[in-house]
């Protein structure tokens, strides 16, 4: 199949489309979905995957690297569970919300990227403490004075479903950054590992009360608690029908960016369809399905490119590479050693936890590298794109790592 064609004609038929409706604003640094609906932002539909989610199971996992799309997500649940019939015109899910026996309910939603890692386990205990009380201020739902943050999440959890009179929502958005914060130091990490084992178990005690639960992550830390009390958590993580759930594929970015397009080619002095091939190059390639054919544009990137209209290495500058550095210099990696590895299909379905991993399982775990298709049934690991590759090659040059 020519895709270039292909994509042509896609981006043809979008500018055609386009052209009746308002200009819409990129969502760049927007992860709350209600801002971005009332703010006139594209908003590329992913919402058929979420119904499908609805529609098939009751409590998941979703791993995801940072920057791609999770918090979105769980915000877009946050207010399809909420009953926003306003927020989904237009959108796949509208019809979900006409359905006659949809009920709104009431939504506790964690979004452990609050916590405060700087000043150690005390500080982490006292962000816990404070999520939980603010939460329940929310949901007019009176704790009792214990300083046990686990007690006060089941606190919380049951006063809101009896208060409510049925079962609430439980979205945890980003639920091992704290733990994340501190992979290069194994001790201060086994205390966060306890801290919120003792939090994120009573979810599981208070089952009864949830009529749905969705968790995102980077990794699957098994032995943290989550995954070894909620044995019954579905990860979808790899599954080839959730592969794009986040990110943006091509025929997404022609669909609905078709103007940023024109746009970005005419500052480039470059055809529309040289500027498709040039990005797919430097930014496309993350594959998260566990037959490695979804490929996929990380939106971060994207919608910076289309606001600046040159390309640069802007995922990897937005997190931590100092983080980064350390751990490709502990272990004397290099970037050559990483292209075209094989692995087996139970590793891409199970890299391991990400602290005890191989350095490959951790990379693809945080992002920095893919699956590809390999010989046979197997797959094999690689930078995603052009972006990744160089900014992996320079972090390394700048410390002088052989």
């Amino acid at each position: 199949m020519d895709y270039t064609l292909l994509s042509v004609v896609s981006y043809q038929l979008s500018v055609k489309f386009i052209r009746t409706m308002k200009r819409l604003i990129l969502p760049n640094g927007i992860q709350t979905f209600e801002k971005l609906r009332k703010s006139h932002c594209v908003y590329v539909d992913k919402t058929k995957y979420l119904v499908d989610l609805i529609d098939k199971g009751s409590v998941y996992f979703l791993a995801r690297p940072r920057r791609f799309g999770k918090s979105l997500t769980v915000s877009t649940l946050d207010a399809l569970f909420s009953g926003k019939k306003e927020l989904f015109q237009g959108l796949f899910a509208e019809e979900f919300l006409a359905r006659p026996d949809f009920q709104p309910s009431p939504v506790i939603h964690l979004d452990m990227s609050r916590i405060n890692t700087c000043e150690g386990i005390a500080g982490i205990k006292e962000s816990l403490l404070y999520i939980t009380k603010d939460l329940a201020r929310k949901m007019e739902i009176e704790l009792s004075d214990t300083k046990m943050i686990g007690n006060l999440l089941s606190e919380l959890l049951s006063g809101t479903a009896e208060k409510h009179q049925q079962k609430v929502v439980v979205l945890v958005d980003e639920y091992d950054k704290p733990y994340t914060d501190f992979v290069n130091d194994r001790e201060t990490a086994d205390m966060v590992r306890k801290v919120l084992r003792d939090y994120y178990i009573q979810i599981k005690s208070n089952d009864k009360y949830i009529r749905f639960l969705f968790i995102t992550g980077i990794s699957k830390f098994v032995k943290m608690g989550v995954f070894s009390t909620l044995n019954n958590l579905d990860d979808i993580s790899m599954m080839p029908e959730y592969a794009e759930i986040c990110g943006y594929s091509e025929e997404e970015i022609i669909r609905y960016f078709p103007d940023y397009l024109k746009e970005t080619a005419d500052e480039m002095e470059i055809s529309v369809e040289d500027l498709i091939e040039r990005m797919r190059y430097y930014y496309n390639g993350f594959s998260f399905d566990r037959k490695a054919k979804a490929k996929l544009y990380n939106p971060f990137s994207t919608l910076l490119f289309f606001g600046h209209k040159y390309f640069a290495n802007y995922w990897i500058d937005s997190g931590n590479p100092q983080f980064l550095t350390d751990y490709l210099k502990d272990r004397h990696l290099t970037v050559e050693q990483f292209r075209n590895m094989p692995v087996s299909q139970a590793f891409a379905q199970s890299p391991g936890e990400m602290e005890t991993t191989e350095p490959h399982g951790f990379l693809l775990q945080s992002g920095y590298l893919t699956l590809r298709p390999g010989i046979s049934d197997e797959l094999s690991l690689d930078y995603p794109n052009t972006e990744v590759l160089n900014s992996m090659s320079e972090l390394l040059a700048r410390n002088i790592i052989y």
